[in-house]
């Protein structure tokens, strides 16, 4: 099955770096196919009890240059590969950024690593990996 609008989810994990391989391959297997890598990134929230506590904005910062970083070391890659790609850095909860930039593009197809750089929050609240499956209404490529 050849996909012409391949997006990829990426946080820059080992997983979501495999997934980067797979897209590249989907892209390369089909002339004229879009390859769209998506980064989704929240700030850091901390709850003392009901309420929630308030961050200094250097963390925020940290976090938002981390995810400049990761963005811009995907966009190295992929202009070395020589694909048609596109690079989004977009804030909010991954699941919904991912699945609400698929349907925006047109995407055939979702590739996505197995495990991000979740830890012990992608235990309790469910992985985004799983959430992308579970809401799609594209195929979902899991890479393990």
């Amino acid at each position: 099955m050849l996909f012409s609008k391949i997006l990829l989810a990426y946080d820059g994990s080992k997983a979501s770096n495999q997934a980067l391989e797979r897209a590249i391959e989907l892209a390369k297997v089909t002339p004229g196919s879009s390859l769209y890598v998506v980064h989704a990134f929240e700030f850091p929230r901390f709850f003392i009890g009901e309420a929630l506590a308030p961050l200094p904005a250097s963390v925020n910062k940290d976090y938002y240059d981390l995810a400049v970083q990761t963005t811009d070391e995907v966009k190295s890659r992929l202009e070395a590969e020589g694909l048609n790609s596109t690079v989004e850095l977009l804030q909010g909860s991954p699941a919904e950024v991912i699945l609400t930039y698929a349907k925006e593009q047109g995407a055939d197809v979702i590739v996505i690593g197995s495990r991000g750089l979740g830890g012990i929050r992608e235990f309790v609240l469910g992985s985004v990996s799983h959430n992308v499956v579970q809401s799609a209404r594209i195929p979902v490529l899991v890479v393990k």
